[in-house]
């Protein structure tokens, strides 16, 4: 179930849509759901297995027949996933759910669905099928603490797809995030540790992908890449040779690493976003859970994503609006960011209380939530909070304003040319100074 679009219908009429607007928007309404594909992976073969997107079911006036429907979903279709499970139960199918928003809050998601799995799902789907083929199926899964070893990670059934409506794929080289922002709702809800897939794992799933569709583009669905530098260095090394062009999101760092910058090109990554969250340094405080990272580096913001982009590789850059600390000024400080930094592209959100986040636990103390279940408002771009330095009103006409701003064809067009001219500089031969030797 992907392909979320803004609840508010004023910021859809323009093209707003997760994560971003119009180009990202299509892409994420076309990725598959690589938890489904990864399941499917683990199920033996007695099982015949079809794959499904929620759109294609929408137009059916009967569902496809099966004995086991697993749902997969973001939080804010998620009372959509319930309707499918009232449909599917109506007929005598069981149906179980998983992923962050069951996790968050099973006890809601088993109102809904026959089984809920909670955490990381490869822990609990073989246990699952044993039960549903004994007729003892649980109401709930839980590992209790126990982690799945992405050394043991099965490989997605890719072929599952019909991969010529797609216009990328994903593939995971890790987990977790050692940052912990508390509004990230991200896999962190499902582990508590950051761990790293094993590098021939990522590159034969890669393969397989190229089985079915031989140029594929490839998004690595990690929380963050690059974290851990040298097992991201020798992961660009095996990929140089795969002849694949891929995006990702990570932090700011990689531009402090020219190897790890040149082995990014070499490997064919043509984009990164980067979440920047905030143009000016008061927006930063207390965000990460850990430490105060990305605030102690916001003074080098622009000469990173000036490095980042001399190497060929564009930076979409994300800012949060709404963020503790942010004024009304806050979006003029954005577009003044864009326009100076010769960023390439640019997301903007507004902040968003996911369901399981230590942000919601927050706000929903504080009294801060306009409505603590409008789970269709979880796009990214709906406002449900009650800020701390704007009202409600001036955060949704801001974000609004300066969304047709940074979305008009003229800035597109110059956020391009600005990043050509940081990508031309790198490359320029140095003129030989005038007057030597003569």
């Amino acid at each position: 179930m992907s392909g979320v679009r803004a609840f508010n219908e004023e910021l859809t009429r323009i093209g707003m849509t997760l994560p971003g607007f119009a180009e990202r928007g299509r892409t994420i309404a076309s990725l598959p759901s690589l938890s489904l594909l990864t399941l499917a992976g683990m199920t033996p073969d007695r099982f015949e297995i079809s794959y499904h997107e929620i759109a294609d079911l929408r137009q059916l006036g009967e569902l496809p027949p099966c004995d086991l429907a697993a749902v997969s979903t973001m939080t804010a279709q998620v009372k959509d996933a319930y309707e499918l499970a009232r449909r599917y139960r109506q007929v005598g199918t069981r149906t179980v759910i998983g992923g962050l928003h069951a996790t968050a809050l099973p006890d809601e998601a088993l109102c809904h669905f026959d089984t809920v799995v909670v955490g990381e799902g490869e822990l609990s789907w073989p246990s699952l099928l044993h039960d549903f083929e004994a007729g003892r199926s649980q109401r709930l899964y839980h590992p209790r603490g126990e982690e799945f070893n992405l050394d043991d990670a099965p490989m997605p059934r890719f072929e599952l797809l019909d991969a010529g409506r797609y216009n990328r794929l994903t593939v995971q080289t890790q987990r977790g995030c050692p940052w912990r922002c508390d509004f990230c709702a991200s896999s962190i809800t499902l582990t508590s540790r950051y761990k790293l897939k094993p590098i021939q794992k990522v590159i034969a799933e890669i393969r397989a992908i190229k089985a079915i569709w031989p140029r594929p583009f490839i998004e690595f669905a990690d929380d963050n890449s690059f974290v851990n530098k040298r097992h991201s260095k020798e992961l660009l090394r095996a990929l140089a040779g795969e002849g694949v062009r891929w995006f990702t999101e990570t932090d700011i760092s990689v531009a402090d690493d020219d190897e790890l910058l040149s082995l990014m090109r070499e490997s064919g990554c043509v984009q990164i976003l980067v979440g920047l969250e905030s143009p000016t340094p008061r927006g930063l405080n207390g965000i990460e859970l850990n430490r105060n990272w990305k605030r102690e580096r916001f003074d080098r913001y622009k000469e990173a994503i000036e490095r980042i982009q001399s190497n060929g590789i564009l930076v979409t850059g994300c800012f949060v609006l709404g963020l503790d600390g942010h004024t009304p000024e806050v979006f003029e400080d954005v577009h003044r960011f864009v326009e100076e930094s010769g960023i390439g592209e640019v997301q903007i959100t507004v902040m968003t209380p996911f369901p399981g986040t230590p942000l919601y636990e927050r706000l929903k103390t504080a009294d801060r939530l306009l409505d603590e279940t409008a789970w269709e408002k979880c796009t990214l771009f709906d406002v449900n909070i009650r800020p701390d330095g704007m009202s409600v009103s001036e955060l949704e006409r801001g974000l609004l304003e300066l969304a047709q701003r940074l979305y008009s064809p003229e800035e597109k067009r110059a956020r391009r040319r600005a990043f050509g001219r940081q990508y031309h500089k790198r490359w320029q031969p140095t003129p030989i100074a005038e007057g030597i030797n003569r």
